[in-house]
């Protein structure tokens, strides 16, 4: 039987995961983007495993194998590919012609396999919360060439299926940007994931297919929850995510104006199973991001990819 302090703890470590999980569409087409020749843009992704000094492969050390697997999930969902968990055949979703690859360069141009291992216990710094400027202390790359994805080795007592991850948004001038976590001059940008999340699992939990990442890469690439500000009128700035004032699980209930809401869209907070779109005002506003946010376009020709 759980004593009151346990309870106690799990309820803040949920309300703390909630919080993380609130950052945040807007479609503008008056702004082109320059497709490359293939019609796919390429972002390199450096995955910083922090872990408490086990073998690789065993419990926070994760296993190259699962880092690589959750990366084609990532391209899995971004490119809405058939035959896997990431298709659908919404008439509003679809391919964001985005692809993440593990980085081939690392930050002096040498090759690597875009996974950088540190155990947490050779850090003498401070310790600076549940945040990107705490894990930044192990490993942060150069934002503009790589997007630094944190896996975090959190204890499973109170964190498994309680606190998932969060994500920096980008400091754009669209809509609802208010709603995401910007950082402040000389923050270290970047993912969280807590490592139980990340990648495929036979965990006990709604979040054990590696969706985790999908919703927080939305949020990096500026998308934001379907209900952004619990507001009606100003959610998402998407016109093709049903008006929402609250957030939005498994269950289907009708929005703001009397439409079913999408239970199946990456940015809820629905389980892994059930998700499976972003819809096409949500790439828009990613495509967005790549033009106009210098940071994220600078990714497009980071010699990391080459």
């Amino acid at each position: 039987m759980k004593t009151i302090n346990n309870l106690i703890s799990q309820y803040i470590n949920f309300a703390f995961a909630l919080c993380l999980l609130f950052c945040s569409c807007s479609n503008d087409e008056s702004q082109e983007i320059s497709i490359p020749e293939d019609n796919i843009f390429y972002l390199p992704v450096i995955v910083h495993v922090i872990h408490k000094g086990e073998n690789i492969g065993e419990d926070t050390n994760l296993s190259t194998e699962r880092i690589e697997r959750q990366i084609e999930i990532l391209n899995e969902d971004f490119r809405r590919k058939v035959g896997t968990r990431g298709y659908n055949e919404h008439p509003d979703g679809g391919d964001a012609k985005i692809e993440f690859v593990l980085a081939k360069k690392d930050r002096n141009g040498n090759p690597t396999n875009g996974i950088n291992r540190i155990n947490e216990n050779t850090l003498n710094g401070p310790y600076l919360g549940y945040n990107q400027n705490n894990y930044a202390q192990y490993g942060y790359w150069d934002s503009s060439n790589y997007i630094n994805i944190w896996t975090t080795p959190l204890s499973g007592e109170y964190t498994e299926c309680l606190v998932f991850g969060s994500a920096t948004g980008p400091d754009i001038n669209l809509p609802g940007s208010q709603f995401l976590p910007i950082p402040q001059l000389g923050d270290p940008e970047g993912i969280l994931i807590n490592w139980m999340h990340f990648g495929e699992s036979n965990i006990d939990c709604q979040a054990r297919f590696g969706r985790t990442l999908t919703h927080e890469m939305g949020h990096y690439l500026g998308v934001l929850h379907p209900w952004g500000g619990n507001d009606c009128e100003f959610n998402d700035y998407c016109d093709d995510t049903p008006a929402v004032d609250r957030p939005v699980y498994n269950s289907a209930f009708m929005g703001c104006e009397g439409e079913t809401v999408a239970t199946n869209n990456y940015m809820n907070w629905s389980d892994d199973e059930m998700m499976n779109m972003f819809t096409k005002d949500q790439i828009s506003r990613m495509h967005n991001v790549l033009e106009h946010h210098e940071g994220r376009h600078n990714l497009l020709s980071s010699p990391a990819i080459k």
